[in-house]
């Protein structure tokens, strides 16, 4: 058999005269040159009279084949042909580059969390994975339960100095300082539900009082912190972020602007994120996310003042021209002075699936008294009934549950020198030792959730009368 110009291929090479080295007739039935001269060299050495012509072909070994796949992928012309396990994971890694790149953003982003771990979670929690997340915190949380039993250690314990009320002589309208909490822990110890005056003064009136509580019977070397908020003195205003509610501008946003920190006395985290709130929020003007009937609602009017209710029902909780803002979280823990009926912690249908709330974790509420305070609450080792049960305690006829974990819960006072002076993170306080996040983070532009400020008003005075009896000091009335 000739080649086309007629010439005989090379002996022994199988290589056609005027063609290209790898051109001959092992390559043109699909196989490496080496191979098939391999072959020739047998079919020869049968031809010589080695009485082998007739035995099979001798397949090659594992290296063989390997040599094999190497020199076909190599006479591919492309990298990707020449690379197709380097290329495919490199196509991964460009196509997932938005992904890295939010992920990098998430976790350098101290509005997500203190911790590393903190802002994973948020960024896992809003790209899906919330499920995920959830079940992660509920084993981690089931596995560390808070201790058991115990007293408080000393560096848990705010230090708050000597209790009472701390008027002056000339006063101002203003609530009645509240009165000693009772224990959850039953016996009480020295110092615990005693009242304190903190921050800011209003017209030389404390407008703001805290202390601490245990618990409950159980974890009694925990410590809960609580505040008391003096409305008569103090309006509130919601700010807002771009994680909760998300979008804006809003009016009121982190930082807190150097006008308002004039008269600050106190800020505190808000609720969950609005795709675990079961809720609605509304400020001035706008609906972000609806509003729900009956959930536990933060309303704040024009007149700064404040109230929690269950959205629709009774007069001052439907969406009049005084309202200006309204921050919804689940449903009112709190109805009547007393934690609701049949309040199951294990309900998460109701309580929201953030840690399932099954477990004892950081937790924060909100509640008002008859004459119109707010009372706060937030500390470690708490779940539904017993965050509601300190409520009522503190004298909130209604209460709301707000944000929950370790990174979330927050309050903070503020005592510049000065009537008129500037509220700063220097002259800031938490409530209780060991919270995460300082009084920083509500001047700080990354801060982007939403959180509520009481502010100073301008007082209402009221007249001093004082009367003398024969023996006996003066009495003010």
């Amino acid at each position: 058999m000739r080649h086309g110009d007629g010439s005989p291929p090379s002996p022994g090479t199988g290589v056609y005269p005027g063609s290209e080295p790898g051109q001959g007739r092992g390559e043109q039935a699909g196989r490496p040159q080496q191979y098939a001269g391999q072959e020739n060299g047998q079919q020869g050495n049968g031809q010589q009279g080695n009485g082998q012509q007739g035995k099979g072909r001798r397949k090659p070994g594992w290296r063989g084949r390997r040599a094999r796949r190497k020199q076909i992928r190599a006479a591919r012309r492309t990298i990707v042909g020449r690379h197709p396990f380097l290329a495919a994971f490199c196509a991964v890694i460009l196509v997932l580059t938005p992904v890295w790149v939010s992920l990098g953003q998430a976790l350098t982003d101290p509005g997500l969390g203190s911790s590393v771990g903190a802002r994973g979670a948020e960024w896992l929690r809003t790209h899906g994975f919330s499920s995920v997340v959830n079940w992660t915190e509920n084993q981690w949380y089931s596995h560390h339960p808070p201790p058991v039993g115990g007293k408080p250690a000393s560096s848990a314990i705010p230090k708050l100095g000597s209790g009472g009320s701390g008027f002056s002589r000339t006063t101002v309208v203003h609530l009645p300082t509240p009165k000693r909490m009772t224990s959850p822990a039953g016996h009480r110890l020295p110092g615990e539900g005693v009242w304190h005056p903190v921050g800011r003064r209003v017209g030389k009136v404390p407008a703001v009082y805290e202390t601490w509580v245990r618990p409950d019977a159980v974890h009694t070397s925990l410590v809960i912190g609580v505040a008391w908020m003096d409305t008569r003195l103090l309006r509130a205003t919601l700010y807002s972020g771009s994680t909760i509610p998300g979008g804006g501008p809003f009016k009121h946003s982190a930082p807190i602007r150097k006008t308002a920190a004039k008269s600050l006395v106190s800020a505190f985290n808000a609720g969950f994120l609005m795709s675990n709130a079961d809720g609605g929020y509304y400020t001035n003007g706008r609906k972000f996310v609806p509003l729900r009937t009956g959930a536990a609602s933060f309303v704040i009017y024009k007149n700064g003042s404040a109230n929690i209710v269950a959205w629709g029902h009774g007069k001052r909780a439907t969406l009049g021209p005084d309202v200006v803002s309204v921050r919804q979280n689940l449903d009112l823990l709190v109805k009547g002075g007393r934690p609701i009926p049949g309040l199951n912690p294990d309900d998460t249908t109701q309580w929201g699936f953030t840690l399932g709330n099954a477990v004892y974790v950081w937790r924060s509420g909100v509640g008002i008294t008859r004459n119109g305070a707010l009372v706060y609450a937030g500390g470690p080792g708490l779940n539904i009934t017993t965050l509601a049960d300190i409520l009522a305690r503190a004298g909130a006829v209604r209460a709301m549950e707000l944000d929950i974990n370790t990174d979330w819960v927050n309050y903070a006072t503020y005592r510049p020198h000065g009537a008129h002076a500037a509220a700063t993170p220097g002259n800031g306080k938490n409530l209780l030792p060991d919270m995460f996040g300082g009084p920083d983070r509500y001047f700080a532009s990354w801060w982007s959730r939403d959180f509520i400020t009481m502010s100073a008003r301008t007082p209402q005075r009221k007249t001093v009368q004082v009367r003398h009896r024969p023996g006996h000091g003066a009495q003010h009335g």
